[in-house]
């Protein structure tokens, strides 16, 4: 089954515009798969940490964070991730020198059954303006 996410960038110290996607990923993706698809969503390079935080606001002291580094990044799927949620947001926090926090959300589309003729996850809705990962970096 696929499953349609809305990847919203909250924040990021060159997040000067506003953007966000709809995810169709399939539900059984870790959420290891779901980090490179919002990076492959987003256009960058997979070159920091990250992780993964569930929680009222990604700085609450109670919140339940998921580092790149631990096993539950490739354990937890998209499915199980979300069943955990009860009242939670779900965030995405990618490098911490830039600070570039994602919330995530369920879509209000039903889950799907995968089309054999299209490969996930895809990008199947996108607004706003992606940010620039390095705008400062002279290639």
């Amino acid at each position: 089954m696929i499953e349609t996410l809305k990847i919203k960038l909250l924040d990021g110290i060159h997040a000067e515009n506003e953007w966000e996607c709809a995810l169709e990923i399939p539900i059984n993706c870790s959420l290891e798969e779901l980090h490179e698809a919002i990076l492959f969503a987003v256009g960058f390079d997979n070159d920091h940490m990250y992780e993964f935080c569930i929680a009222n606001s990604f700085y609450s002291r109670n919140a339940l964070r998921i580092s790149c580094d631990e096993d539950e990044v490739i354990q937890e799927t998209v499915e199980t991730i979300f069943s955990k949620l009860a009242g939670k947001k779900l965030f995405y926090m990618f490098d911490y020198g830039d600070s570039w926090l994602f919330q995530i959300n369920k879509s209000r589309k039903k889950r799907f059954t995968n089309k054999p003729s299209t490969a996930y996850p895809r990008v199947a809705l996108e607004s706003g303006i992606k940010p620039e990962q390095y705008p400062d970096w002279d290639e």
